[in-house]
C-alpha cells in the first residue's frame, strides 16, 4: 500500500501517526452505478499529484502523520461488513489517534457511527448527502445503503444536510427541524449558522460525496442535480471544525469513472481540507 499523497516514511508509520486512514472498500449493496470498492485507489492515485500546502489554514497537515491502515475486506454479507467495521472501529477508539475512513458505498458508516455513539454519550452525526438514507431496511438488509442513517437517526443528534432525494416512506422517521434540504438551503444562506446551532460539542461528519452537484462530482453511485458547490462546502466545513470538536469523519461513494480523474482529485483535496481543518491550531 502507497503512503497517503506519497509522504515520507517519518509522517506515515503507525507509532508517529495522530491521523489514522481506514479503506472499506464495500460495494455490495449499491443499485445504480457501482465502482465505489475502487474508490480508495482512485483516491489515493489523486492524492500523489496534490499539494500538500493548503493556502488556507497556511498548514502542512501531513506533518502531523497521516497512516494508511490495512483494508477492510470483508464483502460477504452486508450483516458481516458491519460487524467487522464495528468491531474494528471500536478497537481504533482505543488508540486515541484521529479516525478517518474511505468507502466504499454509504452503508459501511453504518457500524462506524455505532461505535463513535457508543464512545461519545451525546454525538452528533452530520451527515451530507444527497440522499436521506433512514429507511429501517431496503434489499431485505437493515444494512443497505439506502439505511445508512437509520440507527445514527435513533441513536444520536442526526443534522442532515443537502438532502433532495428520498422515499415518501421516510417522512415518518424524519425530524425535519434537524434537515436542511438543498431547495431551501440555495434560497437562505443562514442554512449553515441555523445547522451548526443544532449541533452538541462532539460531531462526527459521514459525507457522501453525491452531496457535490455533479456538475463538479459526477463519479458517485447516484448523481442527483441540485448539489452544494466546492466553496460553499469548504466555507460550511470550516465553520464546523472551527466551533464543535470533530471527532472523526468518513467520505463515501466515490466510483471512478475511467479517464475523468476531476472526481478522484476532488475527494483528495476534500480529504486533506477536512484534516487542515481540524488541525489547524494546533
Amino acid at each position: 500500500m502507497k503512503n497517503f499523497a506519497g509522504i515520507d516514511k517519518q509522517f506515515a508509520a503507525y507509532e508517529t501517526a495522530e491521523i489514522l486512514l481506514q479503506s472499506i472498500p464495500y460495494d455490495g449493496t449499491s443499485t445504480w452505478i457501482k465502482g465505489a470498492n475502487k474508490g480508495f485507489l482512485a483516491f489515493l492515485e489523486a492524492a500523489e499529484n496534490m499539494e500538500l500546502y493548503d493556502i488556507e489554514t497556511d498548514s502542512e497537515v501531513y506533518k502531523k502523520g497521516i497512516h494508511i491502515l490495512k483494508e477492510i475486506t470483508e464483502n460477504s454479507s452486508p450483516e458481516k461488513v458491519f460487524e467487522e467495521v464495528y468491531q474494528q472501529t471500536q478497537q481504533l477508539l482505543s488508540s486515541n489517534k484521529f479516525l478517518t475512513f474511505f468507502g466504499g458505498e454509504h452503508s459501511i458508516s453504518i457500524g462506524i457511527i455505532k461505535a463513535f455513539y457508543e464512545k461519545y454519550n451525546d454525538l452528533t452525526v452530520l451527515q451530507l448527502d444527497a440522499h436521506a438514507d433512514l429507511r429501517p431496511t431496503y434489499m431485505n438488509s437493515s444494512f443497505n445503503h439506502a439505511c445508512a442513517l437509520h440507527d445514527a437517526n435513533k441513536n444520536t443528534n442526526l443534522i442532515q444536510v443537502g438532502i433532495r432525494s428520498m422515499d415518501v416512506s421516510e417522512k415518518k422517521f424524519m425530524n425535519e427541524s434537524n434537515v436542511f434540504f438543498a431547495e431551501k438551503m440555495f434560497n437562505n444562506k443562514s442554512w449553515m449558522e441555523n445547522s451548526i446551532s443544532k449541533m452538541t460539542d462532539d460531531v462526527y461528519i459521514t459525507l457522501d460525496l453525491d452531496v457535490f452537484d455533479p456538475s463538479i462530482l459526477p463519479a458517485t453511485g447516484t448523481p442527483e442535480p441540485g448539489g452544494i458547490l466546492w466553496n460553499d462546502m469548504l466555507n460550511y466545513l470550516n465553520k464546523v471544525f472551527t466551533s464543535k470538536n470533530v471527532v472523526g469523519f468518513d467520505i463515501v461513494e466515490l466510483a471512478p469513472i475511467k479517464d475523468q480523474l476531476a472526481s478522484n482529485f476532488l475527494a483528495a483535496k476534500l480529504y486533506y481540507k477536512m484534516l487542515s481543518y481540524k488541525f489547524k491550531n494546533s
